[in-house]
């Protein structure tokens, strides 16, 4: 034990720690800080979100409690505070929504029927929850069974709060060489990306194919890209600026796209209508200098998350055979499509969500062994988390994904013995 460890274990416990005061050794507060949206909050980020101190949480026998030391960033939590496109709180029914849906941490309890973690084990979580007791939990697919649900977005008990309640098969091992906010960053987008590109059989990302990602430099496809390098694959990302390329190249593409240098961007205009000539020409001017970069060759997977503003042309340009994988609509959900090269061409459209713990797992090892990195861009305090998520709101975030600190003190550090003794300092 460290000497900042048996300070922190000769202190009084209490009902109440302040953040980044840590209690003694798995002595679990009565209350803690959390970050809370409230039915009659729902508005930006600014002011859904706001601190209190609320119970605990309980944990039942396959769960773990989890101090947190930092939080990831993503979308979910701008559509939480939103209350848009439906209020988290209708669907779980709690007063009040904590949202976070990654994290990093120490297990800090454990349920009676918890077998593979241990008290002090650091962990990274992964967001996907399921009852367990139906066949696609048992032999089939996960993300597939009615029950699944994603943590910290159709649960109450996400990670911006000091503790998060969490399944135990939802953890995976930390990678020690990553920061606290690095390590958690990275999960759900990562995750998503590795089951969109290796998780639809038959058509999973191989050696020399090319992959068309679109938003190439957001927390999404800045994993597609690193994916797609790591498994032999080449990916031609697409960007909305020109500064944007650069980076996007320096995670592995072959090429990057500006989007706006094309104009064939929205909803499909209607088949040989007045607009449709001028819409075809300029698809056609995109896919030219797609061939341009893959030797005439259309892409054999598209990575599609935008929706509406890009599909038309993600079915258009797939090959014969090829699969338009979709896993969200940023840009809205009212999906339009040429439908004669869907049917005529036998192309596949795959809606894809999240991933189940294999292939979390996978995605995770790759960071652990130093193939993928979390491509953090941003840290925040705890203080400014309402702020991150109104900067994704407004789309002013940097490439890459953000990081928020809960228990971590400042930014770098990389044990719990660190993170000890900064507290016993100030505790001094």
């Amino acid at each position: 034990m460290t000497a900042a460890a048996e300070t922190l274990d000769k202190t009084p416990v209490k009902d109440l720690y302040e953040i980044g005061e840590i209690p003694p050794a798995f002595h679990v507060p009565k209350n803690m800080y959390a970050w809370t949206v409230r039915k009659e909050r729902h508005g930006r980020p600014e002011t859904a979100m706001q601190v209190e101190v609320v119970p605990t949480w309980e944990i039942g026998e396959d769960e773990v409690l989890v101090l947190v030391m930092a939080a990831g960033v993503n979308y979910n939590g701008v559509w939480a505070a939103l209350g848009e496109p439906i209020s988290p709180l209708d669907g779980h029914k709690h007063p009040y929504h904590i949202a976070g849906s990654d994290a990093s941490g120490i297990v800090w309890k454990v349920g009676s029927k918890v077998k593979r973690w241990n008290l002090g084990d650091e962990v990274v979580i992964h967001c996907n929850q399921d009852d367990g007791d139906d066949e696609e939990c048992n032999g089939g697919d996960p993300m597939f069974s009615s029950s699944q649900r994603i943590w910290g977005y159709e649960t109450p008990d996400g990670s911006f709060a000091q503790f998060c309640r969490v399944q135990s098969r939802q953890l995976m091992p930390r990678p020690k060489h990553l920061t606290w906010e690095e390590a958690a960053c990275y999960t759900l987008t990562l995750a998503t990306a590795y089951r969109m590109l290796f998780g639809h059989k038959p058509h999973e990302l191989k050696p020399g194919q090319n992959v068309l990602v679109w938003g190439a430099s957001g927390g999404l496809g800045v994993f597609a890209v690193q994916l797609a390098a790591v498994a032999g694959a080449h990916a031609i990302g697409v960007v909305s600026d020109d500064d944007k390329i650069d980076y996007v190249l320096s995670q592995g593409a072959k090429a990057v796209l500006n989007r706006k240098n094309f104009n064939c961007w929205g909803q499909l205009p209607t088949v040989n209508g007045p607009e449709f000539s001028d819409y075809m020409k300029e698809t056609r001017k995109f896919g030219k200098a797609i061939w341009q970069i893959t030797g005439n060759k259309d892409v054999d997977l598209v990575f599609e998350h935008p929706g509406e503003a890009t599909f038309p042309v993600s079915v258009f340009l797939v090959k014969r055979g090829g699969m338009v994988a979709i896993c969200a609509g940023t840009s809205g959900y009212n999906l339009t499509m040429d439908a004669r090269f869907l049917w005529m061409r036998q192309k596949r459209v795959q809606g894809s969500h999240f991933a189940n713990l294999m292939q979390a797992s996978a995605a995770n090892q790759l960071v652990i062994d130093r193939r993928v990195d979390p491509c953090l861009s941003e840290v925040f305090t705890w203080e400014d988390i309402p702020a991150a998520h109104e900067k994704m709101l407004d789309n002013k975030h940097l490439p890459g994904n953000m990081g928020v600190l809960v228990c971590a003190q400042r930014p770098g550090l990389r044990t719990f013995e660190e993170v000890q003794e900064i507290s016993a300092e100030r505790g001094a």
